[in-house]
C-alpha cells in the first residue's frame, strides 16, 4: 500500500513526488523520510528508493545519490510506540552499482541527523537548552540517545564543534549507544575467540554496534597510513581484503556476504599523532574517507578486549577499577574521531553498556524528490523538433499536472497543486 504519495501524471510519463529533507549527518549525507510518506510494503519501498537515488548506476546520475557509499544512504523515521524510545529509525544503504537496498546495519553518521529531523518534523517536543531524543534503531534493535542543542526550545545548527572530514564548525550532537554488544550476531565475540587465523592472517571479530573484522595493516602488506586513493587503487589488495572479509563472515555465522556490506573490516596500526590507534576502515568495498561512527565504537571496544589485534596495537593504560569510562581517539585518513566507552569487568567477561561520540549535522534542503513510478510504462522518446512544436516542459504549454492522494480511501479526490496529502 502506498501512503501519502503524490503522483504527477502527464502524457510523457508517470512520476511520484515525495516530501523529504536532505541532511548531512556526520561525514555522510542522504535523504530523510517520514515512514508514513513511504510504501509500507518493503519491496515497493526498496524499488522506490532505488529509483529516487538513481541506482543501479555508478554515478547515480538519474537520482539524488552521490555516487559513493557515503552519500547513497537513506534514513526513514517515525514516531515510536515503544516505552523506551521516542522515534524509530531505519537505515537503508542503497548500493550504487547493484539494485540492492540493504538494511542489515546501522549508520552512526546518519544517526546524528535523526533527532534534528524528528524535531524539524515536529514528531518530538523540544526543551530548553537541550533536547534528549531516544531513538530505536530498527536495523539492530538497539536504543540510542541523541542530545541536540535547542536553546529557547529552538533547534540550532550553529556551534563551535568541528569534526574531521567536514569543513567548518556546527552545533554538537552527542550520541550514545546503549547495550550495543552483539548488535547483529548477539555476541561480543561472534567466533568465540579473541583471535582467529585465516590463511596465516590474524584477525579479531567483534560485534559492538556493528560486526567488524580487525586485522593488522602489516599482515595485509600495508603500513596502515596509506591514503584512501592509494588503497582503493590497489586492486590486488582490495581483492585479498574481500576474500578475508568473506572468510571471516563465515566464521562469524553471517553466511555468504558477497552481496552484503556486513561485516565491516578495518586495518589497524600504531597511532602517530597523539591518538590511541590508527584505522583504515572499509565500507567494505572501498576505504572510508574518514571513519564510520559505529565502526569507530566497535574498534574502540576492541582496543579494550585483552588479546585482540586492536588491544595489541593500542596498548592502552586503563584504570584498575572494574567499572570505568575510557576515551579512545582513532586516527583516520581525514583526522581523528573521538569515542568514549563505558567498560564493565564485573562479570566473567568484559561488557560495554554505553558507548558515546560527538557528531554534527545540518539540513541541506527541504522539499520534494521526484521518483519514477513503480508501475511499468511504455518508453517514449521525444525529438528536439517535437519539443519545439509542443513546447518546453517547463513553459507549461504542453504539461498539465494532476495530483491526487494514493490511499485506500475510495472517496479520495484529486487535490490542487502543492497539496496531495
Amino acid at each position: 500500500m502506498l501512503s501519502r504519495l503524490t503522483f504527477f501524471s502527464n502524457w510523457r510519463n508517470n512520476m511520484m513526488k515525495l516530501p523529504c529533507m536532505l541532511f548531512r549527518g556526520g561525514t555522510s549525507k542522504g535523504p530523510f523520510f517520514l515512514k508514513t510518506d513511504l510504501p509500507s510494503d518493503e519491496n515497493l519501498r526498496n524499488q522506490l528508493l532505488l529509483s529516487l537515488m538513481g541506482s543501479p548506476h555508478g554515478r547515480q546520475i538519474d537520482g539524488i545519490g552521490g555516487g559513493d557509499s557515503l552519500s547513497s544512504k537513506v534514513a526513514i523515521v517515525g514516531l515510536s510506540e515503544r516505552d523506551d524510545a521516542d522515534v524509530n529509525y531505519l537505515f537503508c544503504q542503497v548500493h550504487t552499482n547493484e539494485p540492492i537496498v540493504e538494511t542489515t546495519l546501522n549508520c552512526g553518521n546518519m544517526l546524528s541527523a535523526v533527532a534534528p529531523f524528528a524535531i524539524e518534523k515536529r514528531i518530538v517536543e523540544t526543551t530548553d537548552p537541550e533536547t534528549v531524543v531516544r531513538i530505536y534503531n530498527e536495523n539492530t534493535g538497539i536504543v540510542m540517545v541523541a542530545t541536540v542543542q535547542t536553546p529557547n526550545r529552538i533547534i540550532t545548527y550553529e556551534g563551535d564543534t568541528a569534526i574531521d572530514g567536514v569543513p567548518g564548525t556546527a552545533a554538537p550532537v552527542k550520541l550514545s549507544f546503549i547495550n550495543a554488544v552483539g548488535a547483529k550476531t548477539g555476541k561480543l565475540l561472534p567466533t568465540g575467540r579473541v583471535i582467529d587465523d585465516i590463511d596465516g592472517i590474524p584477525i579479531s571479530c567483534v560485534d559492538v554496534a556493528v560486526p567488524m573484522v580487525v586485522t593488522y595493516a602489516e599482515s595485509m602488506g600495508k603500513t596502515g597510513y596509506e591514503s584512501k586513493a592509494e588503497l582503493d587503487s590497489d586492486n590486488i589488495f582490495m581483492e585479498k581484503l574481500e576474500v578475508l572479509r568473506r572468510a571471516a563472515a563465515l566464521k562469524m555465522g553471517l553466511g555468504d556476504v558477497s552481496r552484503s556490506s556486513s561485516p565491516k573490516i578495518c586495518l589497524v596500526s600504531k597511532a602517530r599523532n597523539g591518538g590511541s590507534i590508527t584505522s583504515r576502515y572499509f565500507t567494505p568495498f572501498n576505504c572510508h574517507d574518514a571513519h564510520a561512527v559505529s565502526g569507530g565504537l566497535c574498534l574502540a571496544a576492541t582496543c579494550l578486549i585483552e588479546g585482540t589485534v586492536a588491544y595489541d596495537v593500542a596498548k592502552l593504560v586503563t584504570p584498575e577499577e572494574t567499572k570505568f569510562e575510557q576515551e579512545i581517539v582513532i586516527e583516520h585518513p581525514s583526522g581523528n574521531i573521538w569515542t568514549s566507552v563505558n567498560v564493565d569487568k564485573t562479570g566473567d567477561s568484559v561488557d560495554f553498556p554505553l558507548a558515546s561520540f560527538i557528531r554534527t549535522a545540518r539540513p541541506l534542503f527541504e522539499g520534494n524528490v521526484i521518483a519514477l513510478s513503480l508501475a511499468p510504462k511504455p518508453k517514449m522518446r521525444v525529438s528536439a523538433d517535437a519539443r519545439d512544436v509542443c513546447g518546453h516542459p517547463d513553459d507549461g504549454s504542453a504539461l498539465e499536472s494532476l495530483q491526487y492522494e494514493a490511499s485506500t480511501n475510495p472517496d479520495s479526490k484529486p487535490s490542487g497543486p502543492g497539496y496531495g496529502f
